[in-house]
């Protein structure tokens, strides 16, 4: 897990939090857009690791030296 990845699951935790925070002092509609934004750090999240994951797994040009035809 890189640095980047750390830090946009740890601020979509935290986004949670001080959501749940706000739903219980002011409501649900107040807290909506910061739900709304952990959710969104959430998918970025997985999309980041799609695609290492997809990196990893396409074979590239250096490991493979014949080319295909």
């Amino acid at each position: 897990m890189k640095t980047g990845d750390i830090i946009l699951l740890s601020l979509s935790a935290a986004f949670v939090i001080i959501g749940t925070h706000q739903t219980i002092t002011l409501g649900i509609t107040a807290s909506y857009p910061i739900f709304m934004l952990s959710v969104v750090l959430l998918f970025w999240y997985k999309y980041r690791q799609i695609q290492r994951k997809a990196e990893e797994e396409r074979p590239s040009d250096k490991n493979n030296p014949q080319k295909r035809k």
